[in-house]
């Protein structure tokens, strides 16, 4: 796996195969031989309909086929187009009208928010804080830039955000970097589907500006891409508040994607919106990640930038795209809820769930168990701490039928 005939492995270690997409592919292989009702295909975070066709919202392919050929053809400016920096800024905070200077930056999805973040706010060598339960490729991207992925513990002993060990590992890495970038994924965690409350982000605030001081920065990525699939639009923003009045030493910074919000995953378009009291630190976020991303994709797609633009100056359009959404975002609770309360019957231990794309199965081999699924069609992501299941790309029968199979295959 580590072995480099030609290129530099610069400290990382890179796999044949990316995991996620590699078991997608057995599984795709699988269902050509043997068909695709003998296959369960929770792999890949795509929503998908229950006869396993991607979900594109038709108010949105109605934009995509009304734009002129400029409208995609033509560069977008770096940092995006300024109607959809305006746009960009409508659609992550929804009702919520923050109180501060805001920047925004145009980024390939929410994985570009991400790199930038990661490249401009800390150092090389500098440990990024995340829960123990995370997006793999987080540890991708810092390995990419020179960076690695420190946890803690996301769960207390009853269930609980783990606030302990939260501050704890925050606090160590701190005093020793001098700074600090954590990334947080709610609400709709992949891959959990836990979503942190109001009194978490109390806790988490209060705990950050109790160890910065004038001397230290933190920044806080909060991974918003599942925002708009995870309940009420305004219920799940209500955390945006806690994070427009910080101390100036920490930055927060919003990674919004138009991927699952829009059904848009292959346009590649998202954002990084920074939240802060002073306006020069918001100029700067704006001028150091245009120089980033110059310097990695360059531009984003336009076409993508010009399908926001029209959706949120168009009252009625935003309407339609919202209904439609909020129809398949019913539909995606349902089959998580079905999962949950299916996984309760079966005896079968799930993380604390609460929306989104994914659940989550704590236990021991989770390699060994998913290879055993296997053999009954089954495909679900090993993890390092257990099981991640799709719950965005199988029907809600599929979802109550599952926890049982798991719970057998337990058993090995």
């Amino acid at each position: 796996m580590n072995s480099f005939l030609f290129a530099e492995q610069n400290g990382r270690i890179v796999p044949m195969e990316d995991k996620i997409f590699g078991i997608n592919r057995q599984a795709k292989e699988l269902e050509a031989k043997i068909g695709k009702e003998a296959v369960v295909n929770a792999t890949i975070g795509s929503l998908l309909d229950d006869e396993g066709r991607l979900v594109v919202l038709s108010s949105v392919v109605e934009v995509m086929k009304s734009l002129d050929a400029v409208d995609y053809a033509d560069y977008a400016p770096i940092g995006g187009t300024v109607e959809f920096k305006k746009a960009v800024i409508k659609a992550a905070f929804g009702n919520f009208e923050p109180d501060c200077f805001t920047g925004v930056v145009a980024t390939p999805g929410g994985t570009g928010a991400i790199r930038n973040t990661i490249s401009n706010f800390s150092k090389y060598g500098d440990e990024i804080l995340t829960s123990d339960w995370f997006w793999a490729p987080y540890s991708t991207i810092a390995q990419e830039i020179g960076r690695k992925i420190a946890t803690y513990e996301l769960f207390d002993g009853e269930g609980h955000f783990n606030i302990e060990a939260f501050s704890k590992k925050a606090r160590e890495l701190i005093e020793r970097q001098g700074r600090l970038v954590v990334i947080i994924n709610t609400p709709a965690h992949n891959p959990t589907g836990y979503s942190l409350t109001a009194g978490d982000w109390d806790k988490v605030v209060e705990s950050l500006e109790l160890m910065c001081t004038s001397e230290r920065k933190a920044t806080i990525l909060v991974d918003a891409a599942y925002i708009d699939f995870a309940g009420d639009a305004d219920e799940y923003r209500a955390f945006l508040p806690k994070l427009e009045k910080l101390p100036e030493n920490i930055l927060p910074i919003i990674a919004y994607s138009l991927s699952k919000t829009f059904t848009l995953y292959g346009m590649r378009s998202g954002a990084m919106i920074c939240m802060t009291q002073n306006k020069d630190v918001a100029d700067e976020f704006v001028r150091v990640c245009e120089f980033s991303a110059r310097g990695t994709w360059s531009n984003c797609t336009r076409s993508a930038m010009t399908v926001l633009s029209r959706i949120y100056n168009d009252a009625a359009l935003l309407k339609k795209v919202d209904e439609e959404r909020r129809g398949y975002r019913d539909m995606l609770l349902r089959r998580g809820k079905a999962f949950e309360s299916s996984a309760k019957e079966a005896g079968l231990a799930i993380v604390p769930f609460d929306a989104g794309f994914f659940a989550s199965i704590p236990c021991e081999s989770p390699d060994a168990i998913g290879k055993e699924l296997q053999k009954d069609g089954i495909f679900l992501v090993p993890l390092a701490k257990g099981l991640r299941v799709s719950v965005a790309s199988i029907s809600e029968e599929r979802c109550r039928a599952m926890p049982a199979k798991v719970r057998a295959a337990q058993g090995i």
